[in-house]
């Protein structure tokens, strides 16, 4: 295990009124880490601050509005203090097969889970950079590497996010600045209940793949095996370290259907290696 800092930090999460951002933002401020977290709602900004005063800030900011992001990352800069750590945690999930949703769904769908914290990224990069040092913690999805039927869109977005994460680790590497992307597998959050978007169904064709797929969804919404504030103590240390991992599972089901996904990866390349291989020039 890499060596932990003690040290404490100020905290950027985006999406702190449930979930995973809320969760970690409990955790940081029970370390006695200060935490600014953004929420779309004015109705949650007292509830947030009254959970530590003068350590939890709270900023009304919705991640698809990306010219107000700016705006905020340098006052909480100039008012706060210097963001250590930055959290992408807002987002949701998108429930529909690609013959029955909409090009404006994909569109919102990437605003929110791609644009929105590709533009917080680059907001906060600039401090970062000048002080050379930061880590930025972008919460993707085990969907963002493994697939299933019925949530491409959710799916492109993580997959876009998981790839941008990557290189832009490779970026800023020189810098002091560590990129993270966090890969949850099933938690008990809210993105199979409350905040997941379904698409309608019209096309019965489907409904073989489908349909057992999304009933089992909804049957285990708030019964997965991933306990939000396990994954927080995970984050906290995740972030003391001198020498975080690119990526992070977490929980069993994500390691299991990831190490299934390159297995089938290895074996399909592996087979089809020598055709590959037959496009170079001589």
């Amino acid at each position: 295990m890499s060596a932990i800092k003690s040290d404490t930090k100020v905290l950027f999460i985006t999406g702190v009124s449930t979930g995973f951002g809320r969760a970690l933002a409990e955790a940081a401020l029970a370390a006695g880490h200060k935490v600014v977290g953004t929420l779309r709602k004015e109705a949650g900004r007292a509830a947030f601050e009254a959970l530590k005063p003068g350590f939890a800030f709270a900023k009304l900011l919705d991640v698809t509005d990306t010219a107000a992001i700016a705006p905020v990352i340098a006052e909480v800069e100039n008012e706060i203090g210097a963001i250590d750590v930055l959290v992408n945690n807002a987002g949701y999930g998108h429930e529909g097969l690609v013959e029955e949703s909409t090009i404006e769904e994909l569109r919102r769908q990437f605003e929110v889970n791609v644009f929105g914290p590709v533009a917080v990224i680059q907001a906060v990069l600039p401090y970062m950079r000048k002080r050379r040092a930061g880590h930025i913690l972008n919460i993707t999805s085990m969907g963002g590497i493994i697939t299933l039927p019925g949530i491409s869109f959710y799916h492109g977005s993580k997959f876009a996010l998981e790839g941008i994460s990557e290189s832009l680790g490779k970026e800023v590497k020189s810098f002091g600045i560590h990129v993270t992307a966090i890969e949850p597998g099933g938690f008990r959050t809210d993105w199979a209940g409350r905040s997941m978007v379904r698409a309608e169904r019209s096309i019965p064709d489907y409904d073989e793949v489908f349909e057992p797929l999304r009933q089992r969804r909804l049957e285990r919404s708030g019964k997965q095996p991933g306990d939000p504030k396990k994954a927080a103590q995970v984050m906290l240390q995740l972030i003391a370290s001198e020498n975080p991992p690119t990526h992070l599972l977490l929980g069993r089901d994500a390691i299991s259907l990831v190490r299934e996904k390159l297995g089938l990866l290895k074996t399909e390349f592996d087979a089809w290696e020598q055709v590959s291989a037959s496009t170079d020039f001589e």
